[in-house]
């Protein structure tokens, strides 16, 4: 039987479980703190540590922030600071995950196939309806983001960086840390400016907010934020481990 270790690294926690072909969890989810800095050889390291308390598994999925592009880590923000996210950067750790092949450093440390993927279309794979434009957004420490047509899932942008107002990128502006000094209900005001901000550029059919902050939207913005969006589990970053195989992409 076909089982895949799925793994969704966070910038303040990384989790992961283990699922067979139908989604279906075959140990509960486990969690451990975002170590900082956290270089390639460590993340390694402690994907090894989270293997070890789960079941077997013939392959593997990993969602990680940034931009990755074939299994090839090309930039990833957080992890390359030393205190953890909006602290100093190390350039060190910074160099050794530009373009870091972690598919396939995973493979050979594992023995089995790797799916590298950035987290928020590992998210999304666990959503999508697979008809028409599908836009996800995950709400965490940062912003993420995901783009699918038809099931297909589109190049990656960064769009956490681009700016949002007055020079304040994405992830700056509804990132955890202004939902922490804002509070709730200014923090929701902010994530519904974004998502009418964003409308008119994508012309979704349908958007998934998703991440751990997700679920912090207040009830009054979300029943103005319309029929077309909708609020879906933090779990999907695990599930969409199986689902991220039978992607199709652009």
């Amino acid at each position: 039987m076909d089982t895949t270790l799925a793994v969704d690294c966070g910038g303040s926690g990384i989790k992961a479980s283990v699922l067979d072909a139908s989604g279906t969890m075959h140990a509960p989810k486990i969690r451990i703190p975002t170590p900082y800095p956290l270089p390639p050889e460590r993340l390694l390291e402690e994907v090894a540590g989270l293997a070890e308390q789960l079941p077997a598994f013939t392959r593997l999925t990993l969602g990680i922030p940034g931009m990755v592009r074939h299994g090839v880590v090309v930039h990833t923000p957080h992890y390359i600071n030393r205190s953890g996210p909006h602290t100093r950067v190390v350039p060190e750790v910074a160099e050794a995950w530009a373009g870091f092949d972690l598919q396939t450093a995973l493979a050979e440390r594992f023995g089995v196939p790797a799916l590298v993927l950035n987290n928020a279309e590992v998210h999304g794979a666990g959503v999508v309806s697979g008809t028409g434009v599908e836009l996800v957004l995950t709400l965490g420490t940062g912003l993420g983001s995901a783009l699918f047509d038809g099931g297909r899932i589109a190049p990656h942008l960064e769009l956490s960086h681009a700016p949002v107002r007055w020079g304040t990128t994405y992830d700056e502006y509804i990132g955890q840390a202004e939902r922490e000094r804002l509070g709730d209900g200014r923090w929701s005001r902010r994530v519904r400016k974004v998502v009418d901000g964003l409308r008119p550029v994508v012309w979704w059919d349908r958007l998934y907010l998703g991440g751990g902050n997700a679920r912090s939207i207040t009830p009054q913005v979300l029943e103005r934020l319309g029929d077309d969006v909708v609020v879906v589990p933090n779990s999907a970053g695990v599930v969409g481990g199986v689902r991220a195989w039978r992607l199709r992409r652009g």
